[in-house]
C-alpha cells in the first residue's frame, strides 16, 4: 500500500450506505468482539455487510472471525476482502507478513491508510460498513470520521467500573465535537451468572453503563455478562452471535443490535 501518498479531504462518496464506527474510552472491555459480532448479526439478518478493522496495533478481528492467515488479491487495482460467509472483512493483520511484527506508523501515515483502506477496496455497495476502532479518542477514528461523508454513529463499548466509564464519557465528548451521532452505549462484562447455580455477581460492583448514559443523555442499549463461552467463542474464531445463536447472551445482544436498526433505518 501507498501509505506515502498525500492525504486529501474527504472521500466523494461513503463507502456504504451507512458506516458505524465501535468505539471504547478504553482497552480490553471486548470493543473488538462486539464489532465482530454486530457485523455478523447485520450479515446474518440479509444486510450486505462489510468490516473494517483499524485498530492498526492491536488488530484482533481476524482470529475473533477465524480468518487469520487469510490472503488479500487484487482485481483492477483494488484489493478484494477477505470473507467469512457473506460478510466481508478487511484487517492490517492480513498484510503482515508476521503476526506478530509490530506496526509503527504515525497520524499521517495512519490517516492516508485507513483512505485507501475506505476507497482502495472492492467493497461492493455494502448496506452498512462496521469500523473497529482502536481504544482512545486518536488518529483513527479521527481519521475515519473526517473522511467518510457523514457518517452514520458510534456504539460505544464500557465495562461498569469508573475507570472505564471515565473513559468513555471522553468518546462521548469526542462524538459531540465532530458531531457524530451516538447511537448507544453497550455495557459488557456487567455480571458473572454461575454456570452451576445461576448466582448473578456483579463483577464490578454496580451496574455503571446505564447511570453513565443517563448522565451523559446517550441510548443504554443494555448490558452484557461475562460469559465464558464468549470469550472461548473468540479464541476459537467462531462469533457467538452465529455458532451459540440461542444462547442468553445471543439473544441479549441480538436486542442490541435490533435497538441499532431501529435508529438508523426508523
Amino acid at each position: 500500500m501507498n501509505a506515502d501518498a498525500p492525504a486529501s479531504m474527504g472521500l466523494a462518496i461513503p463507502p456504504a450506505k451507512d458506516t458505524i464506527l465501535v468505539l471504547s474510552g478504553k482497552g480490553g472491555v471486548g470493543k473488538s468482539t462486539v464489532a465482530a459480532n454486530l457485523a455478523v448479526s447485520l450479515s446474518l439478518q440479509g444486510f450486505s455487510t462489510g468490516l473494517l478493522d483499524t485498530d492498526f496495533h492491536g488488530p484482533s478481528i481476524p482470529r475473533l472471525l477465524g480468518l487469520e492467515g487469510a490472503t488479500l488479491t487484487m482485481d483492477n487495482g483494488k484489493i478484494t476482502p477477505a470473507e467469512m460467509g457473506a460478510l466481508k472483512v478487511l484487517s492490517i493483520d492480513f498484510m503482515l507478513s508476521n503476526r506478530t511484527d509490530p506496526v509503527i506508523w504515525r497520524g499521517p501515515m495512519k490517516m492516508n491508510i485507513i483512505r485507501q483502506l475506505l476507497e482502495d477496496v472492492n467493497w461492493g455497495d455494502p448496506d452498512f460498513l462496521v469500523v473497529d476502532c482502536p481504544p482512545g479518542t486518536g488518529d483513527e477514528p479521527l481519521s475515519v470520521v473526517q473522511l467518510v461523508p457523514a457518517p452514520t454513529g458510534a456504539v460505544i463499548v464500557t465495562t461498569p467500573q469508573d475507570l472505564s466509564i471515565d473513559d468513555v464519557k471522553r468518546s462521548i465528548q469526542f462524538c459531540r465535537a465532530l458531531k457524530l451521532p451516538v447511537l448507544g452505549v453497550i455495557e459488557n462484562m456487567a455480571e458473572f451468572i454461575c454456570p452451576h447455580c445461576g448466582e448473578s455477581t456483579e463483577l464490578f460492583g454496580k451496574p455503571g453503563g446505564r447511570a453513565m448514559s443517563e448522565e451523559m443523555d446517550v441510548p443504554f442499549l443494555g448490558s452484557l455478562p461475562f460469559d465464558r463461552s464468549v470469550a472461548s467463542s473468540g479464541d476459537a474464531g467462531k462469533p457467538f452471535i452465529y455458532f451459540d445463536g440461542n444462547s442468553a447472551t445471543a439473544k441479549k445482544f441480538e436486542s442490541m443490535v435490533g435497538h441499532i436498526l431501529e435508529v438508523v433505518r426508523g
